[in-house]
């Protein structure tokens, strides 16, 4: 038997797990306040929803169930040996697909415009790597009903809030729309229907850069004048709305981005940044209109992102229902807070030594105690040392040794 866990997957100490349940907790709690609502969905999810769901590069990391039992043997038997064929359900890659599903069965139950909240696991058949997991948490908010830009601000500055809450300074908001960034590439020479295939490469620039994209684009078969007129204008960046108005027709995305910033610079109080990006794309197939990410100036990467996703609600009822959401990098900002040295702040802990015999005593004075602090009882073993150092590396505020039924200190607070 592997004492391992498997690759992409971890497991997570007491007091790690103390820092990832409090940063939950503060994000819940901002997102509540604002008027947000939980619900929670299957980790399972037809494998025909997750194929068709325009997820991008992620339909390529679906974990697929297989068909059990008779169904499998007959699958095996008929010869049907491809991959969708042998399976009929998968791990949810996103909390985004699962969303709208609920939405479409529970939406004579819900309020209009409906708004979300969901912290729970997902799962992608990544290339483990540091910063890539094959299961990690999400925690995203949703509005659903409502094509208002305020739905956008409101998600901007919830998210920003949460941040803010749990620690993280100096961060920029990016945001972009579809809408402009197609319009480019339509000047640029795409088509129309080629348009989502390219958005997906361009997500790619800082990671395999301009010779990157050039080479997927033509490896793609596109017109190699008009990758190099989109290679063009993107040596160009950064550029803000006035200097992209010269390549877009589109007057009502402008304005729509024009109007996000300028309500989310007011409301931001120069606590955080935003900022317009042309190159920001998200890589799901699935977002219509306004995108945005969260760039921390104090770590490299993204720690959190979104977007408008107007028809993918529509694949299930047949109904363009307009929808948009937010979600924080939760293993993003756990990694960079643990890395930070960061103390859950709250209570301390402290450990009530007892000897054998005196078990009532103990748990009536740690009840005391308890008032002040968190109190972890230990029966004394044989070698306090031991143990007072494995506590000490715990973090614990202080050691207490019960004699006479009176709680004496051994080691600071």
């Amino acid at each position: 038997m592997k004492t391992n866990t498997v690759k992409g997957t971890n497991d997570y100490l007491p007091s790690q797990v103390e820092l990832r349940d409090y940063l939950q907790s503060v994000i819940l709690d901002t997102y509540t306040s604002h008027g947000f609502e939980r619900i929670q969905t299957p980790i399972l999810e037809d494998i025909e929803n997750l194929d068709k769901s325009e997820g991008g590069e992620n339909l390529n990391l679906i974990f697929k169930v297989l068909k059990r039992g008779e169904k499998l043997s007959e699958a095996i038997d008929g010869g049907h040996w491809k991959e969708n064929e042998l399976a009929d359900m998968g791990l949810r890659y996103d909390l985004t697909l699962p969303l709208c599903r609920y939405y479409a069965s529970n939406r004579a139950k819900l309020a209009s415009p409906a708004k979300f909240i969901q912290m729970d696991r997902v799962y992608r058949a990544e290339r483990p790597q540091k910063g890539r997991l094959r299961e990690f948490t999400q925690c995203d908010i949703d509005i659903i009903g409502s094509t208002s830009n305020s739905c956008e601000i409101e998600l901007i500055d919830t998210t920003a809030t949460a941040l803010l809450g749990i620690g993280i300074k100096n961060f920029t908001v990016k945001i972009n729309d579809r809408r402009l960034l197609k319009n480019v590439l339509l000047t640029a020479g795409f088509l129309e229907d080629q348009l989502d295939s390219v958005c997906i490469t361009i997500d790619k620039f800082d990671k395999i850069g301009e010779d990157g994209v050039r080479a997927e684009l033509t490896d793609k078969g596109f017109d190699a004048t008009a990758i190099q007129k989109m290679i063009d204008i993107f040596a160009k960046l950064p550029m803000d709305l006035a200097d992209v108005e010269s390549y877009v027709t589109d007057q009502e995305a402008l304005e729509n981005v024009k109007t996000i910033m300028d309500a989310v610079r007011t409301i931001s109080n120069g606590q955080y940044r935003i900022v317009f990006d042309l190159s920001l794309v998200r890589g799901q197939g699935y977002y219509t209109g306004t995108i945005f990410e969260v760039a921390s100036d104090d770590f490299k990467g993204s720690i959190a992102g979104g977007g408008r996703y107007d028809n993918l609600i529509g694949k299930f009822i047949g109904e363009s229902i307009p929808a948009v959401g937010f979600s924080i990098g939760f293993e993003r900002i756990f990694a960079i807070l643990t890395d930070a040295g960061f103390k859950v702040p709250g209570k301390k802990k402290i450990a009530l030594l007892f000897d054998a015999g005196n078990t009532v005593a103990a748990i009536q004075k740690a009840n005391e105690l308890r008032a002040e602090y968190d109190v972890c009882l230990y029966e004394k073993p044989k070698k306090v040392g031991k143990l007072l150092n494995r506590l000490e590396e715990q973090g614990l505020a202080g050691f207490y040794q019960l004699e006479n039924a009176e709680a004496i200190k051994f080691f600071g607070e």
